[in-house]
């Protein structure tokens, strides 16, 4: 049986990325080329506290926050928790992230699990499932535009963009 596809409001995702302050990164990496890794950069330039959570890095600093092992080993309850693991591994997360009473859960791209997502809103948590926070930030919040990158630079006006009003030294 083929799974429903998934469609969120954006006011839906909008409201939970202006009301969440911190996330737990379950499954952040410190391979600056994996997507978790960068994700958590961006994040954090956008005013976030990421909480990177994983037990092969613990008590490691990743990007200048404390590795974590697992979600109960953090000192607080972070607003919510992103996971960026396989969709079977989604299930256990999810019930130490109701335990440790997150209210959002958001599953990133390709990550799925139907069963969890309902026991999480069974249990009063939003949740997101298959997308990246990091963009739907941007598409939402005026980063991302028609053509990909919306910098309020572009003009069909010759020399007006920024990037064309700059000098720069020729080429020897």
């Amino acid at each position: 049986m083929a799974e429903a596809p998934l469609a969120y409001d954006d006011a839906y995702i909008r409201a939970i990325l202006s009301e969440v302050k911190t996330i737990a990164m379950v499954g952040a990496s410190t391979n600056e080329m994996r997507p978790s890794y960068f994700a958590m950069l961006y994040l954090q330039g956008k005013g976030y506290r990421v909480i990177p959570v994983n037990p092969r890095y613990a008590g490691q600093t990743l990007l200048g926050e404390t590795v974590y092992p697992d979600l109960a080993s953090i000192p607080f309850v972070p607003d919510m928790v992103q996971i960026f693991r396989r969709s079977e591994d989604v299930p256990p997360i999810v019930e130490e992230a109701i335990a440790k009473g997150v209210r959002v859960i958001w599953m990133q791209l390709g990550v799925r699990h139907d069963e969890a997502a309902r026991r999480a809103e069974a249990a009063g948590c939003r949740v997101v499932m298959d997308r990246c926070p990091k963009i739907e930030y941007g598409r939402l919040f005026g980063e991302i535009g028609w053509l990909g990158v919306n910098r309020n630079t572009l003009s069909a006006k010759k020399g007006t963009a920024l990037q064309l009003t700059r000098r720069r030294a020729p080429i020897r």
